[in-house]
Protein backbone atom coordinates (compact mmCIF):
# COMPACT_ATOMS: atom_id res chain seq x y z
CA UNK A 1 0.00 0.00 0.00
CA UNK A 2 1.39 3.83 -0.97
CA UNK A 3 0.10 7.17 0.65
CA UNK A 4 1.22 10.02 -1.52
CA UNK A 5 3.64 12.44 0.07
CA UNK A 6 1.98 16.06 1.44
CA UNK A 7 1.63 18.53 -1.85
CA UNK A 8 4.06 20.41 -0.18
CA UNK A 9 6.72 17.60 -1.82
CA UNK A 10 5.08 17.95 -5.50
CA UNK A 11 6.61 18.48 -8.38
CA UNK A 12 4.71 19.60 -11.67
CA UNK A 13 5.59 18.56 -15.21
CA UNK A 14 4.13 19.78 -18.56
CA UNK A 15 4.73 19.55 -22.15
CA UNK A 16 2.67 21.86 -23.15
CA UNK A 17 3.58 24.28 -26.98
CA UNK A 18 5.99 21.18 -27.05
CA UNK A 19 8.60 22.35 -24.26
CA UNK A 20 9.08 20.78 -21.10
CA UNK A 21 8.00 23.19 -18.15
CA UNK A 22 8.66 21.52 -14.60
CA UNK A 23 8.12 23.54 -11.36
CA UNK A 24 8.42 23.08 -7.67
CA UNK A 25 5.14 22.75 -5.74
CA UNK A 26 1.88 21.35 -6.59
CA UNK A 27 -0.53 22.40 -9.79
CA UNK A 28 -3.58 21.59 -8.86
CA UNK A 29 -6.19 23.62 -6.48
CA UNK A 30 -7.09 21.92 -3.66
CA UNK A 31 -11.10 21.81 -4.63
CA UNK A 32 -10.05 20.26 -7.95
CA UNK A 33 -9.71 16.46 -8.44
CA UNK A 34 -7.16 13.69 -9.51
CA UNK A 35 -7.73 12.12 -13.08
CA UNK A 36 -5.92 9.00 -12.46
CA UNK A 37 -3.10 7.77 -10.57
CA UNK A 38 0.16 6.02 -11.23
CA UNK A 39 2.75 4.51 -8.95
CA UNK A 40 6.17 3.68 -10.45
CA UNK A 41 9.33 2.40 -8.49
CA UNK A 42 11.95 4.56 -9.39
CA UNK A 43 15.41 5.95 -7.79
CA UNK A 44 15.19 9.49 -7.65
CA UNK A 45 12.74 12.62 -8.71
CA UNK A 46 14.98 13.16 -12.00
CA UNK A 47 13.51 9.27 -12.87
CA UNK A 48 10.14 10.07 -11.96
CA UNK A 49 10.17 13.24 -13.97
CA UNK A 50 11.54 11.10 -17.26
CA UNK A 51 8.34 9.46 -16.86
CA UNK A 52 6.01 11.97 -15.98
CA UNK A 53 7.38 13.93 -19.63
CA UNK A 54 6.40 10.53 -21.63
CA UNK A 55 3.22 10.35 -20.16
CA UNK A 56 0.76 11.34 -23.18
CA UNK A 57 -1.37 13.55 -20.41
CA UNK A 58 1.62 15.79 -20.16
CA UNK A 59 0.75 17.67 -23.67
CA UNK A 60 -2.82 18.62 -22.72
CA UNK A 61 -2.33 19.05 -18.47
CA UNK A 62 0.07 19.06 -16.19
CA UNK A 63 1.16 16.05 -14.25
CA UNK A 64 2.09 16.10 -10.34
CA UNK A 65 4.90 14.17 -8.89
CA UNK A 66 4.79 12.87 -5.42
CA UNK A 67 6.89 10.33 -3.55
CA UNK A 68 5.32 7.94 -1.48
CA UNK A 69 4.59 9.17 2.12
CA UNK A 70 5.05 6.19 4.30
CA UNK A 71 4.90 2.50 2.55
CA UNK A 72 3.89 -1.15 3.69
CA UNK A 73 7.05 -3.55 3.84
CA UNK A 74 7.50 -7.05 5.15
CA UNK A 75 5.08 -6.28 7.50
CA UNK A 76 5.70 -2.92 8.76
CA UNK A 77 4.90 0.78 7.82
CA UNK A 78 8.10 2.94 7.03
CA UNK A 79 8.50 6.02 5.71
CA UNK A 80 9.76 6.60 2.01
CA UNK A 81 13.04 8.34 1.16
Amino acid sequence: AEILSTVDNATSVSMKNGTLQVQDGPFADTKEAFAGIFIIDVPDLDAALAWAEKCPAARWGTIEVRPAGVRYVDGGWTNAT
